[in-house]
């Protein structure tokens, strides 16, 4: 199977665990829109859900497919289904190449189980072996942001060079390279970048415990959880 073949096998059996009634927070990004759109077809045949968008692109393609919206208020989700850029074997995460990382982050933690579909090329020995960490920050001051992640040990490029990208809320990202061996999986590093000011968020998604739903090369879809 092809990559986007594995992706969307797995975003099909995702798309299966959400039943009548619920209210599901809808992930960003291209394995995110296979999900949408596989709810879409449950959707068109009778489901009777209420979706909460983490991003624009996938609020529009929600409602196209009649999918009804809301937004994540105070309310406690019953399922988010989202995609990831890297996931260890403990299931710890890196998202954000979408741009959509402080919304993702904040419907996780609203949800009362959360589901990560990926393909087999996703998994990763430890954080950080394919892809920069995502950190999010106030466009005020972006460069003294920098400045300071790299006290603390991170170099970063802001994304989109002098065409700067824009999240949904406002705001630029620092894609960022761990210098030495540090270990992405460590809370303390996440704490670390948190700490610093003018960051929002970041794309370490530590603890979380999803339930991963893997598409293979085979066919097979394979579900790893707690």
């Amino acid at each position: 199977m092809s990559q986007e073949q594995q992706k969307r096998a797995a975003a099909t059996f995702a798309a299966r665990l959400v039943s009548d009634g619920m209210f599901v927070g809808l992930g960003s990004g291209s394995t995110s829109k296979l999900v949408i759109e596989a709810l879409g077809e449950r959707v068109r045949d009778g489901l009777l859900i209420t979706g909460v968008p983490t991003s624009a692109e996938s609020g529009d393609l929600a409602r196209n497919l009649g999918i009804p919206l809301t937004t994540l208020g105070d309310r406690e989700l019953d399922l988010t289904i989202d995609g990831a850029d890297e996931v260890d074997p403990n299931r710890n995460l890196i998202k954000g190449r979408g741009g959509a990382l402080l919304d993702e982050k904040l419907v996780a933690v609203a949800s009362r189980r959360y589901v990560i579909v990926v393909d087999a090329s996703k998994l990763v020995n430890r954080l950080g072996e394919r892809h920069d960490v995502p950190i999010e920050v106030v466009r005020f001051g972006w460069q003294s942001t920098r400045a300071r992640l790299g006290r603390a040990g991170f170099s970063c490029k802001i994304r989109g060079g002098e065409t700067s990208f824009v999240t949904n809320d406002g705001n630029y990202i620092l894609d960022c390279d761990a210098w030495g061996d540090r270990d992405l999986a460590n809370p303390d590093v996440a704490a670390t970048i948190k700490s610093v000011t003018g960051v929002v968020e970041h794309g370490l998604f530590l603890g979380f415990n999803p339930e991963v739903v893997i598409g293979r090369a085979t066919g097979v879809v394979e579900v790893r959880q707690g």
